[in-house]
């Protein structure tokens, strides 16, 4: 499976930014668990949001709970994140992935077999 991540740019504190992951190629897209992961400068790559295959369980890092919000669209092969009251400290390229019939170790990106290219947020103070 193909990953396409888009949406990112820069942003003031306090703004928002809708991310997208488009999924191509021959998947069954629902027998993925779907994954964002960000990296910032200088840091390892760390765990941000994940979704089950059917939409009906979501996984977040504490650092963005109660502003990020992840979901998906079965139908159109897409997954996204709603940011909301971005931070400076959510600078970071940010990574959509899929686990295949993911249900434990949601965080650990080791479990994630395809990844998308990336796409840059950066939020000013």
């Amino acid at each position: 499976v193909q990953l396409q991540a888009s949406g990112g740019g820069l942003v003031q504190a306090g703004g928002s930014l809708r991310l997208s992951c488009a999924a191509s190629g021959r998947t069954f897209f629902s027998a993925y668990t779907m994954g964002w992961f960000r990296q910032a400068p200088g840091k390892e790559r760390e765990f941000v949001a994940a979704i089950s295959g059917n939409g009906g369980t979501t996984y977040y890092a504490d650092s963005v709970k109660g502003r990020f919000t992840v979901s998906r669209d079965n139908a159109k092969k897409t997954m996204y994140l709603q940011m909301n009251g971005l931070k400076p400290e959510d600078t970071a390229v940010y990574y959509c992935s899929a686990y295949p019939f993911g249900s434990t170790w949601i965080q650990e990106e080791q479990k994630y077999s395809f990844w998308g290219q990336g796409t840059q947020v950066t939020v000013s103070s």
